[in-house]
């Protein structure tokens, strides 16, 4: 029979009674300190004074409402220049892919043709042939993707520029 673990027994430490919570109630009483109470003077404020007051508030009212004015306009245009640059975005890139597809299209039809060839020469016909069709195809493309760049930028920094304008208009 195996004797019981002493040394366990020995180590382990009794328990500990709970100690009272961070907001359980003290148990001495502590004075409470008060503030003085110091009485204002009633004095009547200078009816200048007063109406000095109330223009500056409502100048101030009236110039947050022009400014709350500006920005509201100003973030709805933000948001109609992003809308718009990422329309132009979409089409520039889908004018790109179409472009690719063309591209890669006429290199598969010029693989076909030049397996079919009968000889050397037409092989360099077929392939010269392609080189000066692909030039003219590929000048295009890049008129027609520097067109739809221009396009898409213009209609980007078009809405920006009159927000600035209106906002200048606005502010004045």
């Amino acid at each position: 029979m195996a004797e019981p673990n002493t040394t366990q027994a020995q180590t382990q430490k009794p328990k500990q009674k709970p100690v009272a919570g961070a907001y359980e109630a003290s148990k001495f009483d502590m004075p409470r300190f008060e503030l003085p109470k110091f009485e204002v003077p009633k004095m009547e404020v200078p009816a200048v004074f007063r109406e000095l007051a109330e223009k500056g508030i409502a100048q101030a009212k009236d110039n947050y409402e022009k400014m709350k004015s500006v920005a509201e306009d100003a973030t709805d245009r933000l948001e109609t220049t992003y809308a718009t640059a990422s329309k132009g975005a979409c089409d520039y890139g889908l004018k790109v892919i179409e472009h690719a597809r063309t591209n890669s299209n006429a290199t598969f039809d010029l693989v076909g043709e030049l397996l079919t060839a009968k000889s050397y020469s037409e092989m360099v016909e077929l392939y010269t042939g392609f080189w000066r069709d692909q030039f003219e195809t590929v000048s295009q493309q890049t008129r027609d993707l520097a067109d739809c760049a221009q396009k898409a930028a213009s209609e980007t920094v078009e809405p920006l520029k009159e927000g600035l304008n209106s906002a200048f208009r606005k502010a004045a």
